[in-house]
């Protein structure tokens, strides 16, 4: 039986994301598709200063890796098991030259990063407002999907102070989210410019959206891209939900 890695510690495994990325993931901090197609809609130029804000595990910065960009990540978590698990993966994959991991509470970041230099902003929200919804007694789990540890607009404005001029903010969140993201973009000069709605499949509502805006944008622009189909109507995965889980979903065919 192979021996399990000494960088995983007990109730820890290791996630290949293809082309030799690997990532360390827990039971309170792992990733699902909408953490693939964040990574796909937000990519990365090859010279770009990445941030993600709330980066959990690290699964987004890591699956970029595997096209070797961007220039440097910094990746920020509130959560100390989350910036371990992390620190540990960039380690394992030997990409301690572009990381930075901070374990930081966003709202206070003064200080801490240097405003006003990132070219990407990324992040996956909670989706759920807080006071709403089925609320999961683990902690990790509640700072995850209710905003209990920030807010829409924290998020945003947090983005808003570490882009640089036309830099971008990408996420994604529940449709029902749409307008309070818009309405934060807005609030804190981030002008949405691209917006792509999620469906599982043609005959099925939108579950998911992904948006883009652009600190210091022009106002109006917003361009609508063809939904994004998870399956087909078989129920196999889409050729284009091939294409994005790529070397990743390689990994297990």
């Amino acid at each position: 039986m192979e021996q399990a890695p000494a960088v995983l510690n007990d109730g820890e495994k290791l996630e290949p994301l293809g082309n030799g990325i690997k990532v360390i993931v827990s039971k309170n901090h792992a990733f699902g598709t909408d953490t693939v197609l964040l990574a796909n809609f937000s990519a990365p130029r090859k010279n770009d200063t990445a941030c993600e804000l709330g980066t959990g595990c690290g699964a987004i910065p890591l699956i970029w890796s595997r096209d070797d960009r961007p220039k440097s990540v910094t990746a920020i978590d509130i959560q100390e098991e989350a910036c371990s698990l992390l620190s540990r993966s960039v380690i394992l994959n030997g990409l301690e030259d572009r990381f930075t991991v901070l374990c930081s509470d966003l709202r206070e970041l003064k200080g801490k990063v240097q405003y006003s230099t990132y070219d990407l902003v990324v992040c996956n929200p909670p989706y759920k407002a807080a006071g709403t919804g089925i609320v999961n007694p683990e902690l990790s789990h509640k700072i995850a999907r209710h905003e209990l540890a920030c807010t829409m607009d924290d998020i945003v404005f947090a983005a808003s102070k570490l882009l640089n001029f036309s830099g971008r903010l990408c996420m994604c969140q529940r449709p029902e989210r749409l307008s309070d993201i818009i309405c934060s973009m807005r609030k804190y000069n981030i002008e949405p410019k691209r917006l792509r709605f999620v469906q599982q499949r043609a005959s099925k509502a939108p579950k998911l959206f992904l948006i883009e805006g652009r600190r210091s944008g022009k106002p109006n622009g917003l361009i609508v891209e063809p939904a994004l189909y998870i399956e087909n109507e078989s129920g196999a995965l889409s050729d284009e939900m091939i294409r994005i889980y790529g070397a990743y979903k390689e990994e297990y065919l």
